[in-house]
């Protein structure tokens, strides 16, 4: 019945049925040929949105796009620039810097990446970047947006594994920072090479009064995560509070927001994450069959079979399966498919589940910029006007540094779990 449950959900994907649709169709098919009663269908998909956790992923996704279309994304990217133009190929370090103070606020890959390159992309053109460069480096630079906190990915799959929201957030702080050093390493390297300039300096006033702008932006994430990781809110209430304070800037402060375009953000808000509850629910169903037939212990079997009790060995074959999931799925599908599957493996490794969540966050957040299936590409295309194609050949060195990145982090656990022990000690995590 493994092979059933697996087969059909493959089979479903090939011939183009939406992922919520084919995971709930495979899971149905499984419940009519066990001969189940069709009843515990519904009970069950409702039983996986019950979570109070996920309350925070329609008012995370709600920020991220107040944060794009209200102005805030606008003012921190003119401050970055203003602070680190002045370089030889200071604007594209300024478009990781800005994705990563983003990355901060939005808790989505596609929000990053469609705030800074809206903002940048115009200016690198006009400094004579290369377009295509600069599309790829924004959308790689996405990718950190579902590694530091906030994140949605994140809150997903501390719902299915069961461990804290904000450990899991305080674990991406090094990783997300590493990721974007990297990238701003290999920006380096390029601007030199190809010889971009610098943008020009900017005086000491100029810098104040826009950092001014951008202060009620910075403030955000201090804001939500020093409410969370002080205990003033849960992770919960930091989402609504994010929409809260986002909303009052937009409004009031920068003026940038009306009802009337607001009202799109809620809609468009409630559609994706409708589409989010909607794989989650269709995924108990699906989860209840993985673990009815004991698919997941059965993996595990598998892999300590093949490898032995190399952990080194069996933490590569995880790694490589979940990149190659999210070259090919959305970040938020893969990650409710494949977490329930692995978990199993990796307790029975003793990996440490808040480090294994920073792991798959990162390995599918890679692929939201790994064709053929990227959506931070699609975006940075949109905006740019170019072919999916002139921009994926960019960007694979920088998936490669990326990959470096993860690696890194997989086998040195400590850079992952250094801020929460220090936190909440050994005996918290």
């Amino acid at each position: 019945m493994g092979l059933v449950l697996a087969g059909s959900f493959i089979l479903f994907l090939i011939v183009g049925v939406p992922v919520g649709l084919a995971i709930g169709c495979s899971g149905l098919l499984v419940v009519i040929l066990s001969d189940f009663p069709l009843a515990m269908i519904p009970q069950t998909m409702f039983s996986g949105n019950e979570s109070f956790a996920l309350v925070a992923v329609p008012f995370f996704v709600l920020a991220g796009d107040i944060l794009a279309k209200g102005g805030i994304s606008e003012r921190i990217v003119a401050f970055a620039q203003a602070t680190l133009g002045r370089f030889r190929g200071g604007l594209s370090i300024v478009s990781t810097v800005a994705s990563m103070f983003i990355a901060a606020i939005s808790g989505s890959g596609a929000a990053t990446t469609a705030a800074v390159g809206s903002a940048l992309l115009p200016e690198l053109k006009e400094k004579g970047y290369d377009v295509d460069f600069s599309a790829a480096l924004i959308a790689a630079s996405g990718t950190i947006g579902v590694v530091i906190p906030p994140s949605v990915p994140m809150v997903l799959y501390a719902v299915i594994a069961g461990i804290s929201v904000a450990k899991l957030f305080m674990a991406g702080f090094v990783p997300g920072f590493l990721m974007g050093l990297g990238l701003i390493a290999y920006s380096i390297y390029v601007a030199r090479k190809r010889g971009y300039p610098a943008a020009g300096r900017t005086s000491g006033a100029e810098k104040w009064r826009l950092f001014l702008q951008a202060s009620w932006g910075l403030l955000t994430p201090v804001i939500i995560l020093g409410g969370i990781f002080s205990g003033y809110f849960t992770p919960s209430e930091a989402a609504a509070v994010a929409v809260d304070y986002s909303l009052i800037v937009a409004f009031f402060v920068y003026k940038s927001m009306d009802f009337r375009k607001f009202y799109r953000l809620v809609v468009g808000a409630g559609v994706t994450s409708s589409l989010i509850m909607f794989i989650i629910a269709t995924s108990k169903l699906f989860g209840w069959g993985l673990a009815f037939y004991e698919i997941p212990e059965a993996v595990a079997r598998f892999m300590l079979g093949v490898v032995g009790d190399n952990a080194s060995l069996i933490l590569l074959m995880i790694m490589v399966i979940i990149l190659l999931a999210g070259m090919f799925m959305e970040t938020a599908s893969a990650l409710i498919i494949l977490t329930p599957i692995f978990l199993p493996t990796v307790t029975q490794m003793g990996v440490n589940l808040v480090h294994f969540g920073v792991l798959i966050t990162i390995g599918l957040a890679i692929g939201m910029a790994t064709p053929p299936v990227a959506i931070d590409i699609y975006v940075a295309s949109a905006i740019t006007g170019l072919p999916i194609e002139k921009i994926s050949r960019p960007i694979i060195p920088m998936v490669l540094v990326l990959i470096a990145v993860l690696l890194l982090v997989t086998y040195v656990p400590s850079i992952i779990l250094s801020l929460p022990l220090f936190i909440w000690g050994p005996a918290g995590i």
